[in-house]
């Protein structure tokens, strides 16, 4: 096993796995470097590198190719919110009822039933919210919904 034609297509395969993994995986950019490490490993052993110094150039290429598109990878990346319409978002404007009482606090949390689903919720500003009164979803923030009161005081 010390031949370095045989790793090379050993290597080879390496590349094909991880280059075919970081098509299937949504991210940015996790597999390709070592990829980009195996494809350079294989190479070298086409060349006649014994199998340590392949392991060498695998490693070392793999970090070099994760830092050069460690900066891509985080322009892609930007944190920017849901828009409206998608994901969680898609419950802002809609209506529920509240199932287990809202505190009037910022910090405390109810249950709010929003089209069969029951959500955290917490309202801004409001006094407290009992069961039953109906309410709008403005924000949702992680796994919670802000909500405010639909009905006249």
């Amino acid at each position: 096993m010390d031949d370095p034609t045989t790793w090379a297509f050993l290597w080879l395969v390496v590349a094909a796995v991880f280059g075919i993994g970081e098509m299937l995986m949504a991210g940015s950019f996790f597999m390709l470097p070592f990829a980009v490490g195996g494809v350079l490993a294989s190479f070298a052993s086409f060349a006649g590198v014994p199998v340590a110094g392949g392991w060498l150039i695998f490693v070392v290429a793999s970090i070099l190719a994760f830092l050069a598109l460690k900066p891509l990878a985080a322009r892609l990346d930007l944190d920017l919110p849901n828009p409206v319409g998608t994901g969680a978002n898609r419950l802002v404007g809609d209506v529920g009822v509240v199932s287990d009482e809202i505190p009037g606090s910022s910090a405390g949390q109810g249950i709010v039933r929003i089209g069969g689903e029951d959500w955290r919720a917490e309202t801004r500003n409001v006094g407290r919210l009992l069961p039953g009164t109906p309410v709008r979803i403005i924000a949702v923030e992680g796994t919670r919904v802000i909500v405010e009161s639909t009905t006249l005081f």
